[in-house]
């Protein structure tokens, strides 16, 4: 990614890093994360139970993707106008997403490209340019419907810390608390996502904290409370089911995200979006299934399977409008 001295951190960052976490324990459903451990669709009846179940509560299903109001999928957003900076780079290739390792690539991607953060205070200050790109860019969305965007925190931390969900721990992954509103990061995640899953670049890093991001938004729209809400009410399976949905629509806010950010701040450079989708597969729940226990469970997936992760950043990376994220309508993810 394209950054230098003179762009702008986020002043919404809380660095507790030394400090020593908290002594409660996270209540099931507390946070939204990112998995260190596809799939996942609705059965015809499933459906049917569901829509009866918003109904019978009062919610219209086609508002799930707005926090109320009628009209279906997202608020009808206008995409930001594109900054003159020249043709977006595309890593020497005609077609951005014809990405080595994903299906009808060819190789996997070689090492990490020059320039990704290195030291603990260099990837701190990565994260608050990351995070003040987010700003830049979804207080702009927001604002094009007639809506405030609160910002917001993202708090750095070293194997646990307190959190309003509970305590947050590093064996985690990043993951948003929706009762404080704030991002959790352990920065140790990101050798992990190098190492362990073979996901190196600073787009991969960037890509984690804007599907965490892309969890804020949808809770300031109203999503992720009804979400839950219905959660509550479903067996695990389905509960899991409609969490992926959930998770591939914030990957798809992620794309989104990516795609404006560009227009507006010219960051991508060459390999960017392959890093980026490299890592939504490697964290797919399938790959780490088969990495953790050697089979996979599809009723288990929380997050979705490597091949959807990888379809809906592009999704919102191509549409680059957040129309294109309605995961809740779609039949196949």
């Amino acid at each position: 990614m394209r950054y230098d001295d003179q762009d702008r951190e986020s002043s919404n960052v809380e660095d507790r890093r030394g400090q020593r976490g908290g002594g409660f324990r996270l209540p099931g459903g507390g946070g939204i994360q990112i998995p260190i451990g596809g799939g996942g669709g609705f059965s015809f009846t499933t459906l049917l139970i569901l829509g009866a179940i918003m109904l019978f509560f009062g919610i219209n299903p086609l508002d799930i993707l707005r926090g109320g109001g009628g009209g279906g999928g997202f608020p009808d957003v206008p995409q930001l106008p594109r900054v003159d900076q020249g043709p977006r780079p595309t890593a020497n290739r005609t077609n951005p997403f014809d990405i080595p390792g994903l299906p009808g690539g060819g190789q996997r991607p070689g090492p990490a490209q020059p320039g990704q953060p290195g030291s603990a205070d260099e990837m701190g200050t990565f994260v608050k340019r990351v995070l003040a790109d987010t700003e830049d860019v979804w207080n702009k969305v927001f604002e094009s419907f007639g809506k405030k965007y609160k910002e917001p925190n993202l708090v750095l931390f070293s194997q646990a810390t307190r959190t309003a969900c509970g305590t947050g721990q590093s064996a985690m992954g990043p993951f948003y608390c929706p009762l404080d509103q704030k991002i959790y990061v352990d920065l140790v995640f990101y050798e992990e996502l190098k190492r362990r899953f073979k996901a190196p670049g600073d787009f991969a890093q960037a890509y984690v904290i804007a599907h965490e991001v892309g969890h804020h938004v949808q809770a300031l729209l109203g999503i992720a409370g009804k979400v839950q809400s219905m959660k509550e009410r479903m067996d695990k399976a389905d509960a899991n089911a409609l969490q992926v949905r959930m998770e591939l629509q914030a990957d798809c806010l992620a794309g989104v995200w990516a795609n404006l950010n560009h227009q507006l701040n010219n960051r991508l450079q060459p390999g960017d979006i392959e890093e980026g989708l490299n890592a939504a597969s490697a964290i797919g729940d399938d790959m780490i299934q088969k990495r953790t226990q050697g089979y996979v469970v599809p009723d288990a997936f929380t997050h979705g399977s490597s091949a959807q992760r990888v379809r809906w950043f592009k999704k919102g990376f191509e549409g680059g409008q957040m129309q294109v994220c309605d995961s809740f309508s779609a039949r196949d993810l």
